[in-house]
């Protein structure tokens, strides 16, 4: 796909997507000949067999390990999240010291999964505008964010968990969401009256300026969605696998959905919620999620929680017998 040079910002992330690395086709084909020969009835594995060979396949081998998995959290504020009903601006503060101190969920299961984990500050101290009366970012800031994003798997990692942490960014995803799938804000939203009228406010404050997919994170997303959106496509290019958590991290995956389809297929969903609106958002960016958690945390625990799931996936596959030793 080529594109004339405007010298905009978004211009560099539009080439980047038409420039998307593939997955080693070899490398799959090698580890489903291994799967076939298991000393197992045939389909037996069910997804453990279907993990092994997407990661296989992104890993570029046959046989494929965990060793350094990373959540990533990313956490920003949002002008919207002041009219919310009880709302509270020092909340997504808490949440962050909370992470620092080891003292969430996803702390304790990047423990037991022995996952690396990161909380990425985005400007706490400065919530985007209300995407109620304005855009949320402008086109530069937009894609400065995702470019920090990017930089979420400078460390090093072989597999990205990506999440989300921010006071109102339920409702934004919704907006996201709503925006670039369609639908009705009640579709997209947790039930509640504030809410669906939330979106139904800032879409149309943004009317008509919706249907570039990045123009919509721009204006009716925030810092956190372009960060996760950046890192997702930063994996791509270092082949490294994704795992999806709740809404929010799912709803900024979307963009690139929209943007080029095939730009999530390093992605699986690692859980579903249990809320209508992410088994919704699932369906349209086409991912299965792995486990049925009911977690409501938009942290990454659910991602994380999928770390061993993964790696038990790799162990079953690598380890096991196959036919000829029987």
């Amino acid at each position: 796909m080529t594109r004339a040079a405007t010298g905009l910002p978004f211009d560099d992330i539009r080439n980047l997507l038409a420039g998307l690395p593939q997955a080693d086709e070899d490398a799959r084909a090698a580890a489903r000949a291994r799967t076939r020969d298991l000393a197992v009835p045939e389909a037996s594995l069910g997804r453990l067999a279907e993990i092994a060979e997407w990661m296989a396949a992104w890993a570029a081998s046959p046989k494929p390990a965990v060793t350094r998995p990373l959540v990533a959290i990313f956490a920003a504020t949002h002008g919207l999240a002041a009219a919310m009903p009880g709302a509270d601006a020092h909340a997504t503060h808490r949440l962050v010291e909370l992470y620092a101190a080891g003292g969430a969920a996803v702390n304790q299961i990047a423990l037991q999964t022995d996952a690396g984990l990161k909380v990425f500050d985005l400007a706490l101290d400065m919530p985007t505008p209300d995407i109620r009366v304005d855009a949320a970012l402008s086109e530069a800031a937009c894609a400065a964010t995702m470019a920090f994003g990017m930089e979420a798997i400078a460390g090093g990692t072989d597999l990205l968990c990506v999440g989300a942490a921010g006071e109102g960014n339920r409702t934004v995803a919704a907006t996201l969401a709503c925006a670039l799938l369609g639908g009705a804000p009640d579709d997209w939203t947790d039930g509640s009256a504030w809410g669906a009228e939330a979106v139904t406010s800032a879409l149309a404050q943004h009317e008509g300026h919706l249907s570039d997919p990045l123009e919509a994170l721009r204006r009716v997303g925030g810092r956190e969605f372009a960060a996760i959106a950046g890192a997702i496509l930063a994996a791509r290019y270092q082949r490294i696998p994704v795992l999806l958590d709740g809404f929010v991290a799912c709803a900024a995956a979307a963009v690139l959905h929209r943007l080029a389809p095939g730009a999530l297929d390093h992605c699986l969903a690692a859980h579903a919620s249990g809320e209508p609106a992410h088994a919704r958002l699932l369906e349209a960016i086409g991912k299965t999620p792995l486990l049925e958690t009911g977690i409501a945390l938009e942290e990454g625990a659910g991602a994380a929680l999928a770390i061993g799931l993964v790696k038990s996936a790799l162990a079953v596959h690598g380890g096991m017998a196959t036919q000829a030793q029987l």
